[in-house]
C-alpha cells in the first residue's frame, strides 16, 4: 500500500484527516485485498482487486461500490460508503473505501468455537434472513435497474460454469459434460428477480462481538448483480459441504456440524422470504457444478504459479464431490 498516494486520494475526496495516516493489511489472498486506515479520529476500509491472478468480473470494484452505495438505508446493513477511485488513478488499480464497521468476522471453526450453541443458533437465523432482506429489496427503487440482466440469468450460469471449466480443467472428468447436460435439460421455465450477493455465507459477515446474532455489516460484494433469488440460496448451502474446506485451504466456519444443516437452512430462506423453493433440486445441482468448477479453477492457476494461497494446489480435489452432489441433486438424492 502506497500510503502517501492514499493520503492524497483521501484529501482529494473531501476527507478531512486527523493526524498520521496508518495502514494495515486486513485479508489478501484469492480475494481483493482489504486494508484498515486510520487517522486519530477516523477508521476505514480501503479494497483493491489483488496484484496477480486477476479475474475482473471476480475482482470488480465498480460493482461492489454500487451496490453497497445503492442499499444505504435498506434493512441490509452494509458499510457507508466514502470514495470510489474506478479508474486506478490513485494507486495504479480501482479503490473502493467505506467506513470501518467494528465487529467480529467468524472465518474458520476456531473462530466458531468463541460462540456458544445459541449464537451459532442465533447467527444463523439471522444470516438467513439477512439474505431474504436482500432479495426483498425493490432494485429499481434504489436506482439498480440497470445493475444485471435477471432475464435469462439461469441459463447464463450454465453457460458460463460450463465455458468455465474448459478453460481451467486440469483433467478430463466425464461427469462434468454429464451434469452440464442434466442442467440444460432441467432449466427452470421461469425464475425471480432481485439483487443477488452471489457469495453469502458467514465469514461474509460482521457480526456484533456482543451479540452475535446481529449482523452489523455484509461484505464481499464483488460478485453481486441482479439474477434468480434461488441461487444465492442454494449457493448458501452447498457452501456447508465439508469439501469446501478444500476449495478454501482452511476449515471454514460454515462447513461446521454446529451450524444448521443445508435443508434447515433452505426451510429458514423459505419461511423468512415468503418464497417458494420451486425446481430446488435444479439450484442445488448448479451451485455444486459452480464450486465444482471454482475448485479446478484454484488449482489451475496454482499449477500457474499465480495462486499461493493455502492450499490451492489441493482445491481441485473437491471437484469430483461437487459434480457427483449436482448429479444426485438433479435425481432428487441428497446426503
Amino acid at each position: 500500500m502506497n500510503i502517501a498516494a492514499l493520503q492524497r486520494f483521501l484529501s482529494d475526496s473531501c476527507i478531512e484527516l486527523h493526524g498520521e495516516l496508518h495502514v494495515e493489511l486486513i485479508s489478501g489472498g484469492r480475494s481483493n485485498l482489504t486494508y484498515r486506515a486510520w487517522d486519530d479520529r477516523s477508521s476505514w476500509v480501503v479494497r483493491r482487486p489483488p496484484t496477480s491472478g486477476l479475474t475482473p468480473s471476480a475482482h470488480d470494484m465498480a460493482r461492489e461500490y454500487t451496490v453497497t452505495s445503492a442499499l444505504q438505508g435498506t434493512a441490509v446493513p452494509v458499510a457507508r460508503t466514502v470514495a470510489f477511485d474506478a479508474d486506478g488513478s490513485a494507486l495504479g488499480a480501482p479503490m473502493t473505501v467505506v467506513e470501518f464497521v467494528e465487529g467480529t468476522v467468524v472465518r474458520d471453526q476456531a473462530d466458531l468455537a468463541g460462540l456458544s450453541d445459541d449464537q451459532v443458533e442465533a447467527s444463523a437465523d439471522t444470516l438467513v434472513r439477512v439474505l431474504a432482506d436482500l432479495h426483498a429489496v425493490d432494485y429499481r427503487a434504489v436506482g439498480l435497474g440497470d445493475f444485471g440482466r435477471p432475464d435469462g440469468f439461469v441459463a447464463r450460469q450454465v453457460k458460463l460454469w460450463a465455458g468455465q471449466w474448459d478453460r481451467v480443467k486440469t483433467r478430463e472428468l466425464p461427469d462434468v459434460a454429464v451434469l452440464h447436460a442434466a442442467l440444460t435439460e432441467a432449466m427452470p421455465a421461469t425464475s425471480a428477480a432481485s439483487i443477488v450477493h452471489g457469495d453469502f455465507r458467514i465469514d461474509n459477515t460482521i457480526l456484533d462481538p456482543r451479540d452475535p446474532g446481529r449482523v452489523r455489516a455484509v461484505v464481499d460484494w464483488e460478485m453481486s448483480t441482479l439474477g434468480d433469488p434461488l441461487t444465492d440460496v442454494a449457493l448458501m448451502c452447498v457452501y456447508r459441504d465439508p469439501a469446501f474446506d478444500l476449495v478454501l485451504g482452511s476449515q471454514a466456519a460454515w462447513t461446521s456440524d454446529r451450524l444448521p444443516s443445508a435443508g434447515a437452512l433452505a426451510q429458514s430462506y423459505a419461511v423468512a422470504s415468503g418464497r417458494d423453493l420451486g425446481d430446488w433440486n435444479f439450484y442445488l445441482a448448479l451451485a455444486n457444478f459452480k464450486l465444482g468448477v471454482i475448485g479446478e479453477g484454484i488449482t489451475h492457476r496454482a499449477l500457474q504459479g499465480s495462486d499461493s494461497g493455502a492450499g490451492a494446489v489441493r482445491a481441485a480435489e473437491a471437484t469430483p464431490e461437487f459434480i457427483a452432489a449436482g448429479l444426485r441433486a438433479l435425481k432428487g438424492v441428497t446426503l
